[in-house]
């Protein structure tokens, strides 16, 4: 193999683990990360971003450990949801593919198991959760709330929590949590459970095929729509209502302007987003995710203005 054709299959490689990863979950997982860590600095003592980076390498592994065993086991289902995915379409085999689940999977937990109980126990639930929701013969991905609540406790608490208690212990503080991160978990987890939902709005076509009753395929694409869209709603309202109260060391002008101002993006993109047009609903599923990524930037923010 020419040097050139080497250089090709090496990028075509990294192209199908990128795809793999589920690149807006773990831009997910990035952003979350660096989000908490800007607030562990404001509330603590100490820092290093030598700790932000181990955080971040457990937390991709994590994620691609995650979201791949997802892909394993939903290979006939993705052929017809998402046949972009690698496994789906053959450009990976499920025994790659596993190689990658378990080398992912064993480099959080040799991290965690380095630096403490806390850590441990964050990794370990969300890869037992993750597992849990794809895996037979439990495979609670069956269950459209259990499901949704799997999403949730692993976005909001094992993430959120779990971080910020690593960047506390790191930097010399307690395990205590402060009012912000508490607020962010609040959030995020009916905002998550939104995730949840909306993600399988496209998808009823080979969700009902292979009998996974999504609360798509047991309300309709519609009203599954505003649910999830309700869910995000009052995600929202709460925030602008109680986050000033709840988070006093915050500027509460820009936790709630922000919010507000991400409440009404949102709106206006639902009215847009048809749920029975497969593509158009999934791009708006993809800016929900945008306003995600925008709340680890907009807490931070009110924190460090306060």
């Amino acid at each position: 193999m020419t040097s050139h054709a080497a250089a090709v299959g090496r990028t075509g490689a990294l192209g199908v683990l990128w795809r793999f990863s589920r690149p807006h979950t773990l831009l997910g997982t990035f952003i979350s990360a660096i989000g908490l860590y800007v607030v562990a600095v404001a509330e603590l003592p100490g820092s290093g971003l030598d700790h932000l980076f181990w955080v971040m390498v457990a937390g991709t592994g994590v994620n691609i450990a995650i979201v791949g065993v997802n892909q394993i086991t939903d290979v006939e289902i993705d052929r017809i949801n998402k046949p972009h995915l690698p496994l789906a379409a053959g450009e990976l085999s499920r025994e790659a593919a596993w190689r990658i689940v378990l080398v992912a999977a064993a480099v959080p937990v040799v991290l965690a198991l380095t630096q403490g109980v806390l850590e441990t126990a964050a990794v370990a639930a969300a890869l037992a959760v993750g597992a849990a929701y794809s895996l037979p013969p439990v495979r609670l991905k069956r269950f459209p709330l259990v499901a949704s609540l799997c999403i949730s406790g692993v976005r909001a608490i094992a993430v959120n929590l779990g971080m910020y208690g690593h960047f506390a212990l790191a930097f010399g503080g307690s395990a205590a949590i402060p009012a912000a991160v508490w607020a962010l978990t609040l959030f995020v987890l009916p905002f998550s459970f939104a995730i949840a939902v909306l993600k399988d709005v496209p998808d009823m076509e080979g969700d009902r095929r292979y009998r996974v009753a999504t609360f798509t395929v047991r309300l309709g694409p519609r009203r599954a729509a505003r649910l999830g869209v309700g869910a995000l709603v009052v995600a929202y309202a709460g925030m602008i209502t109680l986050g000033p109260l709840l988070v006093s060391d915050a500027d509460g002008l820009v936790l709630a302007g922000g919010h507000a101002l991400a409440l009404a993006l949102l709106l206006i993109w639902a009215r847009g987003a048809d749920a029975d047009d497969p593509a158009g609903f999934t791009a708006f599923y993809m800016r929900v995710w945008v306003l995600f990524f925008a709340e680890y930037a907009l807490v931070p923010l009110a924190v460090l203005a306060g």
